[in-house]
């Protein structure tokens, strides 16, 4: 199957650059598999939709502070770092630019100097290893230092840096948001929880990786990039008991979906567990553990438009892409949703 098939026409002007207030007044189109209608609602709406018995899973991790801004040892050259992922404690995999200011041996202080790195490698893939020296708790001094890493689509300041974060984010962890969970408010959720329907929380780190589109000209011949996930016990329980009483699990987005597929494929059953996931879902996937999807909608050519694509169809999501332009529903990590039951 081409990448090139996986590739719609999106105008400028509807990519969200702001993320809807509140939260739960961004648009859903809601999508039935069974019949192919299409209705057009607002997210808060969303009970109407759900089941007493069915239940929802959440990616609980927290998006990092992770940009940072280092000056450069001798030189005072200024190199932008973007951490991506932890590989032991205070080393980090991170993205550098411009790379030529930050060769192996290269150290910067950043923040006044609280924090301080020295890289020790360069991966082939561009990436530096970064090792960070520091006095106290490493995450308190990134809230001091870093800026939220919000994607380079949006171009407009972001005022409260919480609303790059689900309100239910607690796990640290993430360079880029699971954006399906930020219409979610506390309200809504107990509101859900009130009317039968369970809430499981999962973690996946989100690396920047799941937002890139594919270079490949055939999808099967992308090297997905490899995150973290948990499941934890209550949560394997409540898929488990949802499926036998005949609920739907209801995933929140594409990464709570691949890490219930990813465990489903590895393991062969729901069970509590950790461990680190490049699962690559596209069409001819059969799922085994999802029944309904909520999602936003994805870049063009992007791996989580043909994740997508496989649970609703290629041509009948690149249709409902079509509608959502038309409609002038917003696009990408603050725009708006859909369900797809």
């Amino acid at each position: 199957m081409k990448t090139a098939d996986f590739f719609y026409r999106l105008p400028q002007e509807s990519i969200a650059q702001h993320p809807a207030s509140p939260r739960d007044s961004a648009r859903m189109m809601v999508l039935r598999r069974g019949n192919d209608s299409i209705t057009h609602d607002i997210f808060r709406s969303i009970g109407d939709y759900l089941r007493p018995g069915d239940c929802l899973i959440l990616n609980d991790t927290k998006v990092l502070p992770a940009r940072l801004y280092g000056v450069k040892d001798v030189t005072g050259a200024q190199v932008e770092f973007l951490l991506l992922r932890q590989i032991a404690e205070g080393v980090w995999e991170c993205l550098a630019g411009p790379g030529k200011k930050a060769k192996p041996g290269a150290q910067f202080s950043f923040g006044e100097g609280l924090l301080r790195g020295e890289v020790t490698e360069a991966l082939p893939n561009g990436n530096r290893i970064v090792k960070f020296t520091y006095e106290g708790n490493f995450y308190n001094l990134l809230e001091r230092t870093g800026e939220m890493p919000l994607p380079h689509y949006i171009t407009e300041k972001l005022d409260d840096a919480s609303r790059y974060n689900t309100v239910y984010a607690r796990e640290d962890g993430s360079a880029a948001a699971p954006t399906a969970g930020l219409h979610f408010t506390p309200e809504l959720l107990e509101s859900l929880q009130n009317k039968g329907v369970g809430v499981g929380y999962v973690t996946l780190h989100v690396g920047l990786g799941t937002f890139r589109p594919v270079k490949a000209e055939r999808i099967e011949q992308h090297e997905m990039h490899s995150e973290h996930y948990c499941v934890p016990e209550e949560t394997a329980a409540l898929i488990n008991q949802t499926k036998r009483a005949g609920g739907r699990v209801v995933c929140v987005g594409t990464t709570s979906c691949r890490t219930l597929e990813a465990v489903m494929q590895t393991r062969g059953e729901m069970i509590p567990c950790e461990g680190w996931t490049d699962i690559f879902i596209y069409p001819g996937y059969e799922f085994k553990c999802v029944d309904t999807l909520l999602t936003n909608f994805h870049l063009p050519e992007s791996t989580l438009i043909m994740l997508v694509s496989a649970f609703y169809g290629r041509e009948k999501t690149l249709a409902a892409y079509e509608t959502a332009v038309r409609e002038g529903y917003r696009f990408y990590s603050f725009g708006d949703c859909m369900l797809v039951l």
